[in-house]
């Protein structure tokens, strides 16, 4: 009988703990030592060195552990992916509006002056305190919480605070709050509320004026002033780009990134592949780094219900016209006809008149986030990646996609 050394054992099981916790933390960034995720904690704080040694290297990430929470610190890729917004921790997982997205950073700002216990209607007053900024006011922000709906978007920031671990609730309830009918109290938790923010230098440091600008300058790397810190550089959003982005595209990349990748693809994947278990496939219009396990995904396709099918089906209609700008009202057609051909296994409000609207706008947010197809101001862009949807030959109208067709599309799940 042949047996595997003991040592040998021992690095398998080491190596499968640490790919363990690295997917805990690529999936939910903010660990805590408590609740659903104290097990994926433990494992975590137990390969905490050699996983903050990898992901500094490899991505500049970020990673803090401590005796109640493991933060990494992710900093997208791409910046100016919309595709991935805050949503309410309920069934219907709306997307956070503007106005949800100030609320949530005047919550985070008063709960970080706070106390270590505050009530709702506390955190409330200080809101509409901060809210009188001229800065907000001059962009037509306001809030006095005395309309139902402004108190019903509070609510819901603190249910993501909630979530997040950030609060935790010891008396009340936000409903009674909403309807004016009682006050809610939290316990604030100030060592998450300290790692929460993933940035490379504090907001009030930065100084450029528009949103993009902005952005790009709260992740930016040190000065590059060397050939080595540049391809550190190019390392690094390239490793985060393919841990975070469904598909990485050739086109979107400068000269010097792709020069970079084509260069160093077998190294950067197979690193990826070792941590992860991540597998890469590479096509004629880019690299999509997929999980055998479907697990590291926060948008799926296919998926189950009404919802899911239209967007399949959709995504099947789009393959047909490759290259072509398909209107919003061509789409919205289709649902109707799609409707009235399965109206027997679709949910009664997706066969309404007029809900057409609504739902081409979720199926293209879908596909939109999973890298698929692209919004214009004209209608939607098929990509690539989405001829693996198609049934049969592909119409290709546009020389410069003929060569793409299987470029699978997965997303890999982050938590802002």
């Amino acid at each position: 009988m042949i047996t595997t050394p003991l040592a040998e054992v021992l690095d398998g099981q080491h190596a499968a703990e640490r790919r363990k916790a690295a997917r805990a933390l690529l999936k939910q960034p903010l660990l805590l030592a408590h609740g659903a995720h104290a097990d994926e904690f433990r494992l975590v704080r137990r390969h905490a060195p050699e996983l903050r040694e990898w992901f500094d290297r490899n991505t500049g990430w970020s990673l803090q552990v401590d005796a109640e929470s493991a933060r990494l610190g992710k900093i997208p890729g791409a910046s100016a992916d919309a595709t991935h917004p805050a949503r309410e921790v309920t069934r219907s997982a709306a997307p956070f509006s503007r106005r949800r997205y100030v609320l949530l950073c005047l919550a985070l700002a008063a709960l970080e002056r706070g106390e270590a216990q505050i009530a709702l209607g506390r955190l409330a007053d200080q809101i509409v305190l901060d809210a009188k900024d001229p800065q907000l006011a001059a962009a037509g922000i306001q809030f006095t919480l005395d309309r139902r709906d402004e108190r019903l978007d509070l609510a819901a920031v603190v249910r993501l605070l909630l979530h997040l671990g950030v609060v935790r609730r010891v008396a009340g309830d936000e409903e009674a709050y909403v309807s004016g009918a009682g006050d809610v109290l939290y316990d604030v938790e100030r060592r998450v509320l300290a790692g929460l923010l993933a940035t490379r230098r504090g907001p009030s440091t930065v100084r450029a004026e528009t949103l993009e600008a902005r952005l790009t300058e709260l992740g930016a790397e040190t000065a590059l002033d060397s050939d080595e810190l540049r391809f550190r550089a190019m390392r690094r959003s390239l490793t985060r780009r393919l841990l975070d982005d469904p598909v990485l595209y050739y086109d979107e990349l400068t000269d010097a990134e792709l020069g970079y990748l084509t260069r160093q693809r077998g190294f950067l994947t197979a690193r990826i592949n070792e941590l992860t278990g991540l597998v890469a496939e590479v096509r004629a219009e880019g690299i999509a780094m997929v999980d055998p396990d479907d697990d590291l995904t926060d948008v799926r396709m296919p998926e189950s219900g009404t919802r899911g099918h239209i967007t399949l089906l959709l995504a099947e209609y789009l393959t047909a016209v490759a290259g072509v700008v398909v209107p919003l009202a061509d789409l919205e057609r289709r649902v109707a006809e799609l409707a009235a051909e399965h109206a027997g296994f679709w949910s009664k409000s997706a066969r309404e008149p007029g809900a057409e609207g609504e739902l081409v706008e979720q199926a293209v947010a879908r596909l939109t986030a999973l890298g698929l197809a692209t919004r214009t101001a004209d209608g939607v862009m098929p990509r690539p990646a989405l001829a693996r949807y198609a049934v049969g030959e592909t119409v290709v109208l546009e020389p410069r996609t003929a060569g793409a067709t299987q470029v699978p599309a997965q997303r890999k799940a982050y938590v802002s």
